[in-house]
């Protein structure tokens, strides 16, 4: 009776070393997955968010972070002076632009195109 409990004791130490690396697997293949679903999309949003703000000139149309529409009137180096009405204009930060609406030249296009309706009737 005795030989068979120290038989059961010693088969269990024997087999602890196989699994060192293959313990980590799942955790480096969950690091991989969160990488390409989530870290990397992000930096690319950024990259491209950041490229936005860095072109922006006078003319394009706007949303400011806080939900303000309006039409940029004159750009500095951190500063855009933003017309939101007529003759009312508010100085924002750049990075407080969420989304570019309608750039510069596709808002002169649409003048253009509004002021040769207007002629036609």
């Amino acid at each position: 009776m005795i030989n068979i409990a120290y038989a059961m004791g010693q088969g269990g130490a024997g087999g602890g070393g196989a699994g060192g690396f293959s313990a980590f697997v799942p955790l480096i293949l969950m690091f991989v997955i969160f990488y390409f679903l989530l870290i990397r999309p992000q930096q690319k949003r950024t990259k491209q968010h950041r490229e936005m703000i860095n072109n922006l000139k006078p003319g394009d149309r706007i949303i400011t972070g806080g939900g303000i529409h309006g039409r940029i009137t004159a750009v500095s180096d951190n500063t855009l002076t933003v017309e939101i009405a007529d003759k009312v204009r508010v100085k924002v930060n750049r990075a407080n632009v969420s989304t570019l609406l309608q750039p510069a030249a596709q808002t002169q296009t649409a003048k253009k195109n509004k002021a040769n309706s207007e002629k036609s009737r």
